[in-house]
């Protein structure tokens, strides 16, 4: 059995993914969801890129895994794609969910589809903070409950996370990961992300479901990650 470190993407705290973590309890695997710093439940903690990595893997150390599969969703790619570099012989996999992927001296707003100065411009707008729009729930697999669910929890993602570079030491390519592409945020992963997929150790798996399976489609994802685990 794995051991799990489940991040969520922008605005989203451990509890996002309460119900993929029970599912992997029943199926023997330790599932340990974690809340990056300025976020939910550590909102007001000072965050840059670089302490969104430490994070992960400070809670690898602290609680001395081993065979351990990081989970990252959508934004939480780019700190847990550094942090699967750091972990050495502990990592068995890592597991990107719909996820941007880090490339080296780039950050998250510069591979934003209207670049870096203008995500720049909309953290300025809003204290240095991401803030959720429910316009961007919209379309992707979730009912009521989930979105309301999801409304009530969202907290402001802090902008330096976004804007600071990633720091890569070797190729991607060489680590064994998943790459998870759910199918109504797009039919075609981001061209990076199908670049890292000619790699021998990549393998793609799609879902029909929308950018938040966490919510939309719980069991199925946790079916997807117990399968990650034994590739």
């Amino acid at each position: 059995m794995a051991e799990f470190i489940l991040v969520a993407g922008a605005w989203l705290g451990s509890w996002a993914w309460d119900d993929v973590a029970r599912e992997l309890r029943a199926a023997g695997h330790g599932a340990h969801p974690l809340t990056l710093s300025g976020l939910a439940d550590k909102q007001g903690v000072p965050a840059g890129q670089q302490t969104h990595v430490r994070d992960v893997v400070d809670e690898v150390e602290r609680l001395g895994l081993r065979d351990v599969v990081l989970v990252g969703h959508s934004y939480a790619g780019i700190p847990v794609g550094q942090a699967a570099e750091r972990i050495g012989d502990r990592l068995r996999r890592v597991v990107f969910v719909d996820a941007v992927v880090p490339v080296a001296d780039e950050s998250f707003a510069s591979m934003w589809w209207q670049g870096q100065t203008a995500f720049e411009a909309r953290l300025a707008e809003d204290d240095g903070f991401w803030v959720p729009d429910a316009a961007d729930f919209d379309g992707q697999g979730l009912d009521s409950e989930q979105l309301a669910r999801i409304a009530g929890g969202t907290t402001p993602h802090p902008g330096a996370t976004l804007t600071e570079p990633a720091v890569l030491e070797g190729s991607l390519g060489e680590l064994p990961a998943t790459y998870v592409k759910c199918l109504l945020d797009g039919a075609e992963p981001m061209d990076d992300v199908a670049e890292l997929l000619k790699s021998e150790h990549w393998r793609l798996v799609e879902m029909d479901t929308g950018h938040w399976p966490m919510f939309s489609q719980p069991r199925e994802l946790a079916r997807v990650l117990h399968a990650s685990a034994r590739a």
